[in-house]
């Protein structure tokens, strides 16, 4: 009996470390140490590790030849199938390095869009990945002197002719055009759902946090959206939405958008922009940390920054401090957000206490009214009931008192 086992490919991590606080050892180890979950998460496995301490990176090569001399011999003695480098490398630095080393190189992008690719299951988002895919690809694609020659010797065949090279630029020119055209026309339902949402006057709060904050897992907690959830890197990609209800009938959206990252490739970024965007049309901002995390400052930071890049700037903000379950007694700020609040999404432990607490900040954008409502209307208390807050109700004689926070843009008058 033959047994066929997929064979897991075995890489080697490469860094450089500066000496500016952005760069230095530290740094460069913590996100390795993501790297390496990142690889996992592909499926591969982390065979060993190398640093170079440098001012900056080597324009040709990525690391200096010392290195590359030490990066072969642990080739060798580890039998690894490749490397995979912490930064992007430019095409002229990842073939030199293949030819120095004799191996497969990869980088960071390259790996967190195999990542993508892996985990993409909707239109939109297979869509999204493959043009990220392709537009990193149009950047890498280098001659080869006359092998890329598509025209042989002899009679009737002289002249440069195609090259290859040229072959593969159109046609990557005209793939990413066509899914350009795909995407726009998803892009056009997703804003057509987000007038219709805003139109209906159902508050908004966009999830957003680095990835494998637990996202998703807050989401399934609130609103059992069944969304998958594990402890991996971008295990979920493509956003959800789903409805919660307050004890009181409150109707809120809560949208879970893709997980921030370090060093987030800008193929992506530009790729999802409509998809990050749900943040910029929410009306509250649900920030999740991993506060079990070796590095959660630093997670923090990646995220305001992420959401500054897509002008993301004026919302109210409320951080869920997750994970609480396995942080005991740990202390965490977060001195950017309007409301902090530990919670374990897991658990369940706090929950509660966000939910009133992103009820409080929503109630804040909404006015207050004290009204009779005749009866011939009553059916108006129903739409307060779905699209406000209605604190209470009472029947008199000329009609039905209301109190209640109803949104500045309420459909329809009261």
């Amino acid at each position: 009996m033959i047994e066929n086992t997929e064979k897991k490919e075995r890489v080697i991590l490469v860094a450089v470390a500066g000496n500016t606080a952005a760069n230095d050892i530290g740094t460069v180890q913590e996100s390795l140490a993501e790297l390496s979950e990142l690889v996992k998460t592909a499926g591969a496995e982390t065979v060993g590790q190398v640093i170079q301490n440098r001012e900056a990176v080597h324009a040709g090569t990525y690391i200096g030849k010392g290195k590359i001399d030490e990066v072969a011999e642990l080739l060798r003695e580890t039998g690894a199938d490749g490397i995979l480098t912490d930064d992007e490398l430019s095409p002229a630095q990842m073939k030199n390095l293949e030819d120095a080393l004799g191996c497969k190189v990869m980088d960071r992008t390259m790996l967190i869009l195999d990542i993508f690719a892996k985990h993409a299951s909707t239109k939109e988002g297979t869509i999204q990945v493959e043009l990220a895919q392709l537009k990193y690809r149009a950047t890498r694609l280098i001659g080869a002197g006359t092998a890329m020659s598509r025209l042989g010797g002899g009679i009737g065949t002289r002249g440069p002719g195609e090259k290859k090279l040229e072959v593969d630029r159109r046609l990557i020119r005209n793939r990413i055009s066509q899914l350009n055209r795909e995407l726009k026309e998803v892009q056009q339902n997703r804003e057509t759902q987000r007038a219709r949402r805003e139109r209906s006057a159902v508050p908004v709060v966009a999830i957003v946090g680095y990835t494998n904050a637990g996202k998703s897992t807050l989401l399934n907690r609130l609103t059992g959206a069944g969304v998958l959830s594990e402890d991996k890197l971008f295990a979920t990609l493509d956003p959800t939405t789903r409805a919660y209800r307050t004890a009181d009938g409150q109707e809120i959206l809560f949208t879970d958008t893709v997980g921030f990252i370090r060093k987030l490739p800008h193929h992506l970024v530009d790729a999802f922009r409509s998809t990050l965007e749900e943040a910029k049309y929410a009306d509250l901002v649900l920030h999740v940390v991993d506060a079990s995390g070796e590095a959660p400052d630093t997670q923090m930071a990646v995220v305001y920054e992420t959401l500054g890049n897509l002008g993301v700037t004026d919302k109210p903000i409320v951080t869920a401090l997750n994970k609480q379950d396995l942080c005991a007694g740990r202390i965490l700020k977060d001195l950017r957000a309007d409301r902090v609040v530990k919670i374990s999404a897991k658990t369940g432990e706090g929950v509660p206490e966000l939910v009133d607490t992103i009820c409080e900040i929503l109630r804040e954008q909404k006015i207050y009214i004290e009204k009779v409502i005749p009866y011939s209307e009553a059916g108006k208390v129903a739409d307060i009931r779905k699209y406000g807050e209605l604190i209470s109700e009472e029947y008199a004689a000329e009609g039905i008192l209301v109190k209640a926070y109803l949104p500045k843009d309420f459909p329809g008058t009261i």
